[in-house]
């Protein structure tokens, strides 16, 4: 765990007690621009359709009397055929006043132990090259690079790259 400005992060199971706080930081990375092709939010019913309950968690800390969502992490399998049951795809958000406080790698920790205890064998993403605090945060948790996807989608009329990281589980 890693110190906030008024305490210590607390991480938890993501629930529908989140959801506002959860999409307000969504939302917050999707304005840099170098978060994902999401122009917007979603609803937290289409949120909570596609991730995966056992592996999604939010960063809380106390603020100003209140328990805050600082960041969240959420894990949706990457396709429904059998043989793809070890691959999740994850997606990392943290509020820009709480980046760079340890709270990135507290939600990726709690996703590594959650999903080495489902037997997940892959977490895999796509992330922005021009996200480099994002790229140094998975390195630095175990993830590698396998390649870019160059061109793979235009964003606000631009072509953009796509570096494809994953992370093997040693365990299985």
């Amino acid at each position: 765990m890693s110190a906030s400005p008024t305490g210590v992060v607390r991480v938890a199971v993501m629930t529908a007690d989140h959801a506002d706080q959860v999409l307000a930081v969504y939302q917050a990375g999707i304005d840099t621009g170098h978060a994902t092709f999401e122009t917007g939010a979603p609803t937290w019913a289409d949120f909570d359709q596609v991730r995966l309950p056992e592996h999604r968690f939010v960063a809380l800390a106390q603020e100003a009397g209140h328990e805050h969502v600082l960041g969240w992490i959420a894990a949706s399998a990457v396709s429904d055929r059998c043989v793809y049951a070890g691959v999740v795809e994850h997606s990392v958000y943290v509020r820009p006043d709480a980046r760079r406080r340890g709270v990135g790698r507290a939600l990726l920790q709690a996703l590594i132990t959650s999903t080495e205890a489902a037997g997940i064998w892959t977490i895999q993403s796509g992330i922005f090259p021009e996200n480099t605090a994002s790229l140094a945060l998975h390195h630095g948790a175990g993830f590698r690079t396998v390649g870019v996807r160059e061109r793979i989608g235009r964003h606000h009329g631009t072509w953009r790259d796509v570096v494809m990281i994953e992370r093997r589980s040693p365990q299985l």
